[in-house]
């Protein structure tokens, strides 16, 4: 009876077991993602380190809600505002949906400057992790770019106003500032054409790069490891001592006598 039990769960685990097979065998994505999740970090890791994964859940939670929001926004300046209260007044669940997109925008942006803060303290973008430090600053520059696009989208007179004066600020930096302005706005003037650009940028353009961006410097983390804290030992260079062994049972384990006392070196 037991015998036939533990074959009935076999076959019952090979048959669960069998999707994921089919895809390690023909991908190796499988393996990947175990690699990732279960990779050998160092054992002085503290909360500090979590900041970058905090990060990324702020961006994806951006990610998921923003796709929830433009199934319902309009980017027409007649029609922007009000969808944006129909959203939040109207909706089932609208208005936690909004809240925590438009406050999970500062949060992301805070959650990013922590997170290079940590790095920088800890002198984790030394050698050889230079390119991960500078991919994180790319990342920083576009979310910031991210949450100034995304402000418009209200279209009412905070978001007009701030934007004007955001794209007067580019507008002033040398050489190609008048262009840029001129670029970002879609004309002379901030209007209707600002709108839909700036929804196409906040909504395909930007989070593109930030996709792109997070997997790569993703990749460079899995492939140089983690950083130990400045203080650690590890991270100062110095070979852990080694543990005298354990001193043997007599009964259990015969052995020579004084087999487990240490013995001081001669001089």
């Amino acid at each position: 009876m037991a015998r036939k039990k533990s074959e009935r769960r076999d076959k019952l685990v090979g048959a669960a077991m069998y999707p994921l097979d089919w895809l390690e065998e023909r991908s190796g994505l499988v393996g990947g993602v175990r690699y990732f999740l279960f990779r050998k970090v160092p054992g002085d890791t503290s909360w500090w380190h979590t900041l970058g994964s905090a990060t990324l859940t702020a961006f994806l939670v951006q990610l998921v809600t923003g796709v929830i929001l433009a199934m319902y926004y309009k980017p027409s300046p007649s029609e922007a505002h009000s969808s944006v209260e129909h959203i939040t007044h109207d909706l089932w669940g609208g208005w936690l949906v909004r809240g925590m997109h438009k406050w999970g925008a500062s949060v992301f942006i805070i959650l990013m400057f922590m997170h290079m803060g940590r790095v920088f303290l800890f002198g984790a973008y030394k050698y050889p992790r230079e390119l991960n430090w500078i991919v994180g600053v790319l990342l920083l520059a576009t979310g910031l770019f991210e949450g100034l696009t995304g402000y418009l989208l209200p279209f009412d007179q905070t978001a007009y106003w701030a934007t004007v004066v955001a794209v007067n600020i580019n507008g002033t930096a040398p050489f190609v500032g008048p262009y840029l302005a001129t670029v970002l706005r879609g004309g002379a003037e901030i209007g209707p054409d600002t709108l839909s650009r700036f929804y196409s940028i906040h909504m395909l353009l930007v989070p593109g790069a930030l996709i792109g961006l997070i997997g790569l410097h993703l990749y460079l983390i899995v492939r140089l490891g983690v950083t130990s804290p400045p203080w650690s030992k590890e991270a100062a260079g110095v070979e852990p001592e080694e543990e005298a062994p354990p001193a043997r049972s007599g009964l259990v384990q015969p052995g020579p006598r004084a087999a487990g006392v240490r013995r001081r070196p001669t001089e």
